[in-house]
């Protein structure tokens, strides 16, 4: 197992270097680096002064070297000022004196760099944002993975009876409709007070006044309640459960149709007994690494429902930095990402030998 551990460590620190190379790469090509130029400096510059601003402020070195300067492994560049003899480099914060900046800042100094448009430190963004994502994909984890196992289960328990049909049609559902169009109708329906529900259990007086939850998450990002935040989370544990739902179906559906469970049913064993103590187990294997992969997506692929209901998380500041061409924060987001993505697959493939005693013997 430790060798294990370790091959998958090291492709995994080897895949994380190609793809921040590959997204660096990107991020750094001459047509957005001439943009920040004209944002940071005068729209009106011309090619040579687009150039000459980029070469000081140290955009103009050679792409494999900036980026050893990103990671840390290669020192920081330095910049004299000819007419003020001011220097300026990567490592030199302002009002610092040159002296006493260090030799290297990069990311594994933890030094993520300074956003252009929030004149603030990419790792001061970086951390609220994932606070604020992380307690979202809390709650829309503890919801959506125990109701799409038990919507799994029962639906293959039961496989082609009336139960399973109803289960895997209303599974189809949810993953066929996408989170801007459940997050619009559960807005509609339970958070306006012209239409859906909240007028008419005011008329009731089943409620005093407003709605019955609230249509903006802004203030959730101060204050979470269950009244200005059931309506994100639901939205997306109705989007993801339903994948979910339907791999824990078919797997469940296998296992009940294996030859070990037909001989303790055989035997008389008590149904639930046979579903909780042998079927369960073996039916949960292939459904957890879907279970695993929903963290990357609830990381970056949230950005629909924290846009739809106001709720500036990390995939809200992912895609802000790529449509203002921050550089800095954009690499930033992107190596969260990546990072996140990998350690969920080591994660993955680590409890998938637990599970599956199988593998360990092959």
């Amino acid at each position: 197992m430790g060798a294990f551990i370790l091959r998958r460590t090291g492709v995994m620190i080897l895949t994380a270097l190609c793809l921040t190379f590959v997204v660096f790469f990107l991020t750094n090509l001459f047509p957005n680096l001439e943009k920040l130029a004209k944002t940071q400096g005068n729209a009106r510059m011309t090619d040579e002064e687009v150039v000459s601003w980029l070469d000081s402020n140290g955009y103009g070195g050679p792409m494999i070297l900036r980026y050893g300067e990103w990671l840390g492994v290669v020192p920081g560049w330095t910049r004299e000022d000819e007419e003020t003899g001011e220097i300026t480099g990567r490592c030199i914060d302002f009002g610092m004196d040159p002296a006493d900046a260090p030799t290297r800042c990069g990311l594994l100094q933890g030094d993520l760099g300074f956003s252009t448009v929030s004149d603030d430190e990419v790792g001061n963004i970086i951390g609220g944002r994932l606070q604020l994502t992380g307690i979202l994909m809390f709650w829309a984890f503890a919801l959506m993975v125990p109701a799409a196992l038990l919507v799994g289960v029962l639906a293959g328990m039961r496989e082609g009876s009336r139960l399973d049909r109803s289960l895997s049609t209303f599974s189809i559902a949810s993953t066929a409709t996408p989170e801007y169009v459940s997050g619009v109708i559960f807005i509609v329906f339970l958070a306006s007070s012209t239409t859906g529900l909240s007028p008419m259990l005011v008329e009731l007086g089943w409620l005093d006044s407003g709605t019955l939850f609230l249509g903006s998450a802004r203030s959730a990002m101060e204050n979470i309640t269950f009244w200005n935040f059931f309506l994100p989370v639901v939205t997306i544990a109705l989007y993801g459960m339903g994948y979910i739902a339907r791999m824990t179906r078919a797997s469940m559906a296998e296992v009940m149709t294996a030859q070990y469970i037909r001989t303790a049913r055989l035997k008389g064993v008590n149904f639930r007994s046979i579903v909780m103590k042998h079927a369960l187990r073996n039916a949960l294997i292939a459904p957890f690494t879907v279970i695993m992969l929903q963290f990357p997506w609830l990381l970056t692929g949230v950005v629909i429902v924290e846009t739809l209901f106001n709720y500036n998380g990390f995939g809200w500041t992912m895609v802000q930095a790529a449509s203002n061409n921050d550089i800095e924060l954009l690499l930033a987001c992107s190596i969260v990402a990546v990072f996140v993505v990998l350690v969920t697959q080591l994660i993955s493939d680590i409890g998938y030998v637990f599970l599956n005693p199988r593998i360990r013997i092959a």
